[in-house]
């Protein structure tokens, strides 16, 4: 999990949301108390405290507020997603060897901060397409490389994307109870205990 897969997981990502730009991006996702827009938003926000996570290092800074404005046009919002995924792309690329930041969920390393800002664009992606009711079924590959990095118990052999989609709670898996509540491992994968949380 590197830069790249950042960068072509959020071109699959933006391209989707371009082809429902003329939709109702106000329209509530179903499930959720959030906008297409909102969901949208949350994205890019996240892409952008992932980067500054990464690049502060080893201890939480609150210092910055951070909101991308929901009410810009859905262009605005899917250009907004590109830039800050290069952002992030250009931070975990640019990490020296060992680095690592913090995340409530562990020290993430670099191939940690990819992997969680690959599965952000991705799971609301998939939130936003269910209030655009359009289909979003992103590249097996993509799917996979973010379920191994963050979900390394998950099991083997179903497609890729619907474990995914189970492993962060929104999908049933045949012949494994639904996931109601989930987190992920983002410190490097050598420090995995070999168990699900």
């Amino acid at each position: 999990m590197d830069a790249n897969t950042v960068l072509q997981t959020a071109a699959e990502c933006r391209s989707f949301l371009e082809s429902g730009s003329d939709r109702d991006w106000e329209k509530g996702i179903p499930g959720m108390e959030w906008t297409v827009a909102q969901a949208v938003a949350h994205i890019s926000d996240t892409l952008l405290w992932y980067a500054t996570d990464f690049a502060a290092g080893q201890r939480e800074l609150s210092t910055m507020d951070l909101r991308v404005r929901p009410e810009s046009s859905p262009a605005d919002l899917a250009a907004t997603l590109g830039t800050f995924a290069t952002v992030v792309a250009r931070v975990v690329q640019g990490a020296p060897a060992g680095a690592r930041g913090w995340h409530p969920y562990g020290m993430a390393d670099a191939s940690g901060f990819a992997g969680m800002s690959c599965d952000e664009l991705l799971m609301h992606t998939y939130d936003a397409s269910l209030g655009l009711e359009l289909p979003f079924t992103p590249s097996a590959e993509l799917s996979e490389a973010t379920l191994r990095r963050l979900f390394p118990w998950a099991p083997h052999g179903a497609d890729p994307w619907r474990t995914l989609l189970w492993a962060n709670g929104r999908a049933d898996l045949s012949g494994h109870p639904r996931r109601r509540e989930w987190r992920w491992h983002c410190a490097p994968l050598a420090e995995w205990d070999g168990a699900a949380p």
